[in-house]
């Protein structure tokens, strides 16, 4: 019997998408046997990339899409998703840039959630959201962009957008958010609902005066309101303490 020579290719792997790959392989060509007809998405995420961080590929120095089939030899090179790059001559693979970016975070993201919100974010967040599949339904539904540390999730080959965080810290995570998806000029602070993510609308003082306490109602002229969970915010203490939080996560970027 005649044994066949397994067919091999080599994988380089740029930027942020190293952190996805063994630090002994990061940064360096990454050997991999190709198995009959694979796609080059298909290697991608058996070395362990998800689909959704990546948005060019160069086969031997020619863009492709995700369907490229594998031959012997291929020199592959992944790049991650451009937020300043202009690479319109090539073939990106994910759609373009949402200018309205929506986020949906998994259920372990809870604290991230309400600081997302907190910077004006829409951000849909429930702890009792936990099955995948609905998951990435509500996220093709409304287009929202999944943020998870849950690398599985991210290969489910319906996952059109979507990120996995590096930090485990939610200070962390909200600057790598920050600074992933270029949101530094778009925060909008204390216009949005911590709880239930609905815009804040401004209140007359004197239609919600019964419910404040006595300290709220004799300092206080400027209040909000939650149409969702009917929640009153107005400019106190913990507004100081979260403006100057964000200042400083933002190295001053937001004014405190």
């Amino acid at each position: 019997m005649i044994k066949m020579k397994s067919k091999k290719c080599r994988f380089r792997f740029y930027e942020e998408l190293n952190d996805f790959l063994p630090k002994a392989v990061r940064s360096a060509p990454v050997p991999h046997v190709i198995k009959i007809n694979q796609s080059v998405k298909d290697a991608i995420e058996a070395i362990g990339v998800p689909h959704v961080e990546v948005d060019l590929i160069l086969v031997n120095g020619r863009s492709v899409d995700f369907s490229y089939k594998l031959n012997d030899e291929d020199n592959v090179s992944v790049y991650p998703v451009f937020e300043s790059l202009d690479i319109t001559p090539v073939t990106r693979l994910r759609a373009k840039p949402l200018r309205n970016l929506r986020f949906l975070l998994d259920v372990h993201l809870g604290k991230l959630a309400r600081y997302m919100r907190l910077c004006g974010f829409d951000v849909f967040y429930d702890p009792a959201f936990a099955d995948d599949n609905d998951i990435i339904a509500l996220s093709l539904e409304e287009k929202r962009v999944i943020i998870t540390r849950d690398t599985g999730l991210l290969k489910n080959g319906k996952v059109t957008r979507g990120y996995w965080l590096r930090s485990s810290h939610p200070d962390d995570q909200l600057k790598e958010l920050l600074t992933r998806f270029d949101l530094f000029g778009r925060i909008a602070l204390f216009t949005r609902c911590m709880e239930c993510n609905y815009v804040l609308e401004r209140v007359d003082k004197e239609i919600i005066e019964a419910r404040l306490m006595p300290g709220t109602r004799k300092y206080f002229n400027e209040f909000y309101m939650c149409r969702g969970c009917d929640r009153i915010y107005w400019e106190g203490s913990h507004y100081s303490r979260m403006k100057e939080f964000i200042f400083n996560l933002t190295g001053g970027i937001v004014k405190a």
